[in-house]
């Protein structure tokens, strides 16, 4: 009765066994359009494997078709059927290939390992025999029957079990070395069903008797099945004890010490490899010399080479040990010599690698001052926040030359895992560090730059919080003595400089948080994407296709019709992507012979780029009564909002449509409850009030809408429809509003007056107390926006309502 677990399903996933999948599945559709029935269960076959209920192994699913079946129920949340083959060596069992009784299991694990193997840590949970199986899924699907375990209450049943527990902890008796929880657990089982498969599964057995214990559903005759199995292996074991006391007496200490010395000796030298496991030792030994580990992680690394050394290669842990240590060798653990910062050639990188953004420069020219006087000191986490494609990412990479330090990006989007971030412990299968320990050794030193992107899209699930993970990562107070789980020893990460990125605040824990020092980056101007599309978006998109500057040029004007007409975006992404068509038409122009060189202007961008995608609607919404523009804040950046009011005959009730969310719909009563106090102060018949229903609608209704800052917009469009007078189509708005009608401070007035400049609008009017807030806007934007201050909501009626136009009088007929 052996301690170790049973053998393992251990095929190989192919390249061709994963093609022949997606074959199938292209011809059958997704794998999730079709539901798996209640009474149905996903079936994954295995090799030289049968396991019983009450059991937890690991299985390694190398068949595509398992692979499938297993991810499958992890992700639907359901129970798999492990079933044994007949015969081992056929690759792609069928139904005549498979036992019809086999256990249903839980997947307690999934895991992938380094080198894209799957392995499935499966716990066996009950009996079942296939009725039929069916057709349909990418995988082996079959219609079940669960059988319940017989009462064991009889004294028949109670004798077995107490015959068959003595057995068994006689047999562990005679084994070597046998832990002392095994016989812990032995002794704890109370139910005779349980006993015997458990034996049954660490009994040396082959996998056609382990199949019958499985099928011997009536309790006694299992019982007595496996009694007759262990009382046959108590023999073995009894008479292997007897002769092993035989040879250890005729031999003493050294006598045996020399024989197995020889013995060794002459299995390496038959295998031709005599002295390649000194070499490595000795080899690995010298590495952690070098490595230049504190004290306390070269003991640890020592104690796992001693470990390694009296451990046959053959063993199952040597290679576990072996990666471990290669691990701590690869770390860099020595602080390298770093090099004074100069503030001048930061300037000039910063500069270089980016156009305006003057604050957020003048912000990083500061920590970079603060780490040339302390460098010993802890440095701020800094996370930049931002809409896509505002250039988060390359400023950091431009922080890391402005120090001359490695740089290393690390995506945290879409990990929640926590693992993923301290590591696995190297019990598991598969186990890695966390991507922590990942990013230093690639970066290849422990004072490197590393970039935590998309730090707001980290998940969370049922392996644990990773952003609770990342509070010791950021914290400089902590990470000093930062712990991954697979290291299991201390690694200084003081002097790694965090930078991390984020489109928003909202999703991102408050503790985690608080550990940085948020800059916000907004959305550039026309202005400010000019000059970068010619500084830089040009240059890369020559390169990109090929071109020479002298082959292709687009004038100013295409570039600003573009950033127009064919774009509406806070970054520089899709602008990139449209100067990459215009520049890609070139380049078919000059390789088919047609022209040596291609100059694009305004009225060739038709041909090239299709009609324009977006046009200046302001002026035709505000054309008429009742329609203000507003201002919205978005997780891309800002953007202009229309408000719509209309007047229908009623009885005074309100309609709101287009996505509101509760907030946004008190806004809108809000708004007319004040309209309504002031009917008298405003010139507007309270009967045209009460007598009308009114409809307030914000267009693009598929998209959700919410927060109180349009107050203002919808108390003037409700100003301008009861008074007949337009509002000014050169002006946007934004604010909240009061029941007193004062004018509240919001939010987001950078990327607001970002998307009012990109609009083609020239007024502002926002609440007084933002006015602080304007230093936070570009140059650019401060310059073409007039910027209004509201303390009341008649300060807003005064500045935005064109004047009332009289009636046209007409001379009366003679």
């Amino acid at each position: 009765m052996p301690s170790h677990t049973p053998a393992q399903d251990r095929e190989t996933l192919t390249v061709a066994d994963t093609e022949t999948l997606s074959a199938k599945e292209a011809e059958n559709g997704s794998r999730t359009e079709r539901e798996i029935p209640a009474d149905a269960i996903a079936i994954v076959p295995v090799r030289q494997l049968v396991l019983f209920p009450g059991m937890v192994i690991p299985v390694t699913l190398g068949r595509a078709r398992s692979v499938a079946a297993a991810q499958d129920a992890v992700r639907a949340e359901r129970q798999i059927g492990i079933l044994a083959q007949r015969d081992a060596s056929v690759d792609e069992p069928g139904e005549i290939d498979l036992y019809r009784i086999g256990t249903v299991a839980n997947v307690v694990r999934y895991l992938t390992g380094k080198d894209g193997s799957h392995h499935a840590v499966s716990q066996g949970e009950q009996r079942f025999r296939v009725i039929e199986f069916l057709h349909g899924w990418p995988f082996l699907v079959a219609r079940i029957e669960r059988l319940e375990t017989p009462e064991a209450d009889s004294p028949q049943i109670q004798a077995r079990f107490i015959n068959l527990k003595r057995q068994a902890l006689e047999a562990l008796e005679l084994l070597p070395q046998v832990p002392q929880e095994l016989v812990q657990q032995i002794n704890a089982i109370n139910d005779a069903g349980a006993l015997a498969d458990i034996v049954a599964a660490y009994l040396d057995l082959t996998i056609e008797q382990k199949q019958e214990v499985l099928e011997t559903i009536d309790l006694t005759a299992r019982i007595d099945r496996v009694s007759r199995f262990l009382a046959e292996r108590i023999e073995v074991l009894r008479l292997s004890q007897e002769i092993g006391q035989q040879t250890r007496a005729s031999l003493d200490k050294r006598q045996r010490e020399v024989l197995l010395r020889e013995q060794m000796a002459a299995i390496q030298k038959e295998l031709g490899d005599s002295d390649g496991k000194e070499n490595e030792i000795a080899e690995l030994g010298e590495a952690i010399g070098k490595a230049g580990m504190p004290k306390e992680v070269e003991d640890q690394a020592r104690r796992e080479l001693r470990r390694l050394e009296r451990m046959p290669e053959a063993a199952a842990e040597y290679g576990m040990i072996r990666t471990y240590l290669d691990w701590l060798i690869e770390l860099p653990w020595k602080l390298p010599q770093e090099e004074p910062i100069d503030l001048k050639e930061a300037r000039r990188i910063l500069d270089e690698d980016h156009y305006g953004l003057d604050k957020i420069k003048r912000r990083i020219i500061e920590y970079l001052a603060v780490r040339k006087l302390a460098p010993e000191g802890k440095a701020p986490i800094l996370c930049f926040v931002g809409p896509p494609g505002v250039g988060k990412t390359s400023l950091g990479q431009s922080i890391a030359r402005a120090m001359g330090r490695k740089f290393v990006r690390v995506s945290l989007g879409g990990v929640h895992d926590e693992a993923e971030i301290r590591g696995h412990r190297r019990t598991y299968v598969g186990a890695l560090p966390g991507n922590i320990i990942q990013g230093i050794r690639r970066a290849g030193a422990r004072n490197a730059v590393m970039m935590l992107d998309e730090i707001d899209k980290l998940g969370r699930g049922i392996q644990g919080d990773p952003s609770a993970a990342m509070l010791e990562v950021l914290d400089p107070e902590q990470n000093a003595t930062f712990r991954d789980n697979y290291l299991a020893v201390p690694f200084d990460l003081s002097r790694v400089v965090f930078i991390t990125t984020a489109n928003v605040l909202d999703t991102i824990p408050g503790p985690l948080r608080d550990r940085m020092e948020i800059i916000s980056l907004s959305g550039y101007t026309d202005g400010e994407k000019l000059e970068i599309a010619k500084r830089y978006l040009m240059r890369r998109q020559f390169e990109a296709n090929g071109l020479k500057p002298e082959q292709a040029t687009i004038t100013d004007a295409a570039l600003r019709e573009i950033i127009d007409h064919y774009t509406r975006e806070s970054g520089v992404r899709n602008l990139e992507r449209e100067i990459g068509r215009a520049l890609r038409y070139a380049a078919v122009e000059i390789a088919e012979g047609n022209a040596e060189s291609v100059t694009l202007d305004v009225a060739d961008l038709q041909k090239v780029l299709g009609p324009p995608r977006f046009e200046n609607e302001v002026a035709m919404r505000t054309s008429v009564p009742g329609v203000a523009t507003g201002l919205a804040w978005t997780p891309v950046g800002g953007d202009i909002l229309f408000v719509e009011a209309t007047r229908i005959p009623g009885s005074g009730r309100l309609i709101l449509t287009g996505q509101l969310g509760d907030v946004m719909k008190e806004s809108a009563q809000a708004a007319l409850s004040l309209v309504k106090s002031r009917l008298d102060s405003l010139g507007i018949d309270p009967a045209l009030v009460e007598k009308s229903d009114i409809h307030i609608h914000v267009p693009a209704g598929a998209i959700p809408k919410d927060g109180p800052s349009a107050g203002v917009a919808m108390s003037l469009a409700l100003v301008s429809l009861l008074t007949n007078r337009t509002i000014r189509s050169d002006t946007a708005m934004t604010g909240e509003i009061s029941l007193r009608g004062l004018v509240l401070p919001i939010g987001g007035i950078k990327e607001k007056s970002a998307a009012a400049a990109r609009a083609g609008l020239t007024r502002v009017m926002l609440p007084a107390r933002n006015m602080k807030d304007l230093e936070d806007i570009s140059p650019d934007a401060r310059r073409q926006l007039e910027f209004i201050p509201l303390d009341r909501i008649d300060d807003a009626i005064e500045a935005a309502l064109e004047p009332a136009v009289a009636p046209e009088v007409r001379p009366a007929a003679a």
